[in-house]
């Protein structure tokens, strides 16, 4: 184990060292139209919804003082990929994925509508957040397959695939940076309610955009029982070693590591004794390593080497938790939390652009489906364990500990790196070089 890893750090630092990255190249993809298009609707549409999500996080913690709450609200609205994305990735290998998307941006828009007039009529309980988190899942869960498949349709070729997910990821994180600075001032002047109507506005953005966007249907496959389509895609991920060690990694990092984000109102205000400015600044600081992740990744001008960048982002994200669970001080937290926000934005983008990469058309929806509930389907059941464990034994250390257990998850993965890269070499008809 100790030699499979020790190799795989070797080829990754090479490949860092021979010239493998251009930042000519890091928007390449934005000369497709229809690319163009989508990303500058989901910059809008994406900024209110970190606005929202911090907002909803200080709104909760502020009614509750709880960080069972916390844990509860975000177990309501990540549920729902449990319980339905396995069906809606049937659904976007099956029909129009460009309509399943402006549907279901409609219904979001209506979400956080409903939302900001509890809040600004006073009426609010944490019974309706929970209940508007468990229909902002159920949005979210119909809608995840078709919109990252979507990716492959509205870039016109392959070889920019992989510029095309990080300026996605990127575009997310660059919201992530900006959304909760945003959210934190304008839940500190004038609450809660206003930030949820600036996200109801944003997704007229998006959805004018996926207007005019413009692109043929991909081939449909042919029409079976849903249960049975269902069933091959899980044959098709449990059977392919690849395919596979990428949805264990994600689902333990998802357990583990993913639950410090819920976990951050109260650490900006019962750890580091700050307001919902301090948790503005401390997810915005997640973005910007987001953001510089994004910036790497879409640097580069192929696919090589994404394989080993998996598990050295993974090391990334969970040794940047552990360590942001030491500090007491606001400016050292938001220096450290960089790390982990670079680690989690290049983990998702090379698992997303090897796997796109790696499936056959025919059932790319369900293995998108596969891999949103890989890292979004533990994430309900990590938040809600960490946020009971986090009040008996303190946010700080429960957090350490998933942190230490995901990287050792990453660790395990490098060590099996050279034959899962070679079954991967192998699906798709090709030797692996030296330089893969």
């Amino acid at each position: 184990m100790r030699d499979s890893i020790r190799d795989a750090a070797s080829t990754y630092r090479s490949g860092l060292e021979n010239g493998s990255f251009d930042w000519r190249h890091m928007l390449r993809a934005l000369r497709w139209r229809n690319f163009r298009l989508y990303f500058i609707g989901q910059a809008f549409s994406l900024t209110g919804t970190w606005m929202q999500r911090v907002a909803l996080g200080w709104l909760v913690y502020r009614l509750t003082d709880s960080e069972t709450m916390l844990g509860l609200v975000s177990f309501a609205g990540r549920i729902p990929n449990i319980l339905i994305l396995p069906f809606s990735g049937v659904l976007a290998d099956r029909v129009n994925r460009h309509a399943v998307m402006m549907v279901a941006r409609g219904f979001a828009m209506l979400q956080a509508a409903t939302l900001a007039v509890l809040v600004l009529t006073g009426v609010v309980r944490i019974w309706h957040i929970i209940v508007l988190s468990l229909v902002m899942g159920t949005i979210f869960a119909m809608d995840a397959p078709s919109r990252q498949a979507f990716i492959y349709q509205v870039v016109g070729s392959k070889r920019d695939l992989s510029n095309a997910v990080a300026l996605h990821s990127a575009v997310f994180n660059l919201a992530r940076l900006v959304g909760p600075a945003l959210a934190g001032l304008l839940v500190a002047l004038a609450g809660e309610g206003p930030v949820f109507l600036v996200n109801a506005a944003s997704y007229l953005a998006v959805l004018a955009a996926l207007a005019m966007v413009r692109v043929e249907p991909p081939p449909r496959t042919r029409r079976r029982k849903t249960l049975h389509q269902l069933r091959e895609g899980l044959s098709y991920a449990s059977r392919t070693p690849p395919v596979r060690a990428i949805l264990l990694l994600l689902l333990a990092t998802s357990l583990l590591a993913f639950p410090y984000l819920v976990l951050m109102p109260a650490f900006a205000r019962g750890v580091l004794g700050g307001d919902s400015r301090t948790l503005g600044w401390l997810m915005g600081s997640i973005g910007a390593g987001a953001l510089l992740g994004a910036a790497f990744i879409s640097s580069r001008r192929d696919n090589l080497f994404l394989w080993h960048q998996i598990p050295v982002s993974g090391l990334a994200l969970g040794l940047g938790v552990a360590g942001f669970t030491l500090s007491r001080s606001v400016p050292l937290s938001c220096a450290l939390l960089v790390l982990p926000g670079f680690g989690l934005m290049t983990l998702m983008s090379s698992c997303n652009t090897v796997l796109q990469t790696l499936v056959p058309e025919a059932v790319r929806g369900r293995v998108m489906s596969l891999y949103y509930i890989s890292f979004l389907g533990m994430m309900p059941f990590g938040s809600l364990i960490m946020g009971s464990l986090a009040e008996h034994f303190g946010t700080p250390q429960t957090v350490m500990v998933g942190g230490l257990l995901s990287a050792a998850a990453s660790l395990l993965f490098a060590a099996q790196i050279d034959s899962i890269r070679c079954c991967a070499s192998r699906l798709k008809g090709e030797e692996p070089s030296a330089a893969d």
